[in-house]
């Protein structure tokens, strides 16, 4: 009980400054010897409040010479590419575009230029010598352009392992047969949906990036 008056006293006392000069029998002992009892406050400044700048949310939007967003001729450029990769892997909706209508009735307009580029044999390893070296390695065309020219080489070399492991691999029928057909459709069905996305979105003027190959065109655009 005496512990918790000594912290929490009942009636605590009061103080009260005042201006008039202290009397004490004390202090009159010494006449000679004035003193002066001077209070000085103490005022607290306000600490600075660091500044904050406010959040911007980061934008990436698509960039071609310097500052400039893509005009219209990147964005057909790169647009076109991404139908490269597509023709060369078209062999691979053999499954897929007989089964289902609307992919068919997507792909018919396209079957002249299909049939040409498939027209000789070595026209896709002549695209892809036009697209590298009179595109990616040129410095006239906007990085817009060549990052979209390289995406879409990146995916038609990515082509040569499902081709190696169909000619190595080439079951008439069970599993095997059902597990080339999944790997076939698989493919195709990502090399269309890469089309769409790629070829809209440069249209609409923004930066496409595909999942696996992106990152390995970022490191080939200077």
């Amino acid at each position: 009980m005496a512990m918790s008056n000594l912290l929490y006293p009942l009636n605590p006392t009061t103080f009260t400054l005042s201006r008039k000069p202290l009397h004490s029998p004390f202090l009159s002992s010494f006449p000679n010897q004035p003193c002066l009892i001077t209070l000085t406050n103490f005022a607290t400044k306000p600490r600075n409040k660091i500044p904050t700048k406010p959040r911007r949310s980061e934008h990436i939007t698509a960039k071609s010479n310097g500052d400039n967003p893509a005009d219209t001729s990147d964005r057909l450029i790169s647009a076109v590419c991404y139908f490269y990769p597509f023709f060369d892997g078209i062999q691979y909706g053999k499954y897929v575009i007989t089964q289902f209508t609307p992919i068919q009735a997507a792909i018919q307009p396209l079957v002249p230029a299909i049939r040409v580029f498939k027209s000789f044999p070595f026209n896709g390893f002549l695209v892809f010598l036009t697209l590298y070296f009179v595109v990616v390695r040129n410095q006239n065309f906007s990085r817009y352009v060549r990052f979209n020219t390289m995406q879409a080489i990146v995916l038609d070399v990515l082509l040569i392992f499902p081709d190696v492991l169909e000619r190595s691999f080439n079951p008439r029928g069970g599993l095997g047969l059902d597990l080339l057909m999944s790997l076939d459709s698989t493919v195709f069905l990502f090399l269309f949906v890469s089309l769409i996305y790629g070829s809209s979105s440069c249209l609409l003027g923004q930066l496409p990036r595909l999942p696996i190959v992106a990152d390995a065109a970022d490191r080939q655009v200077l």
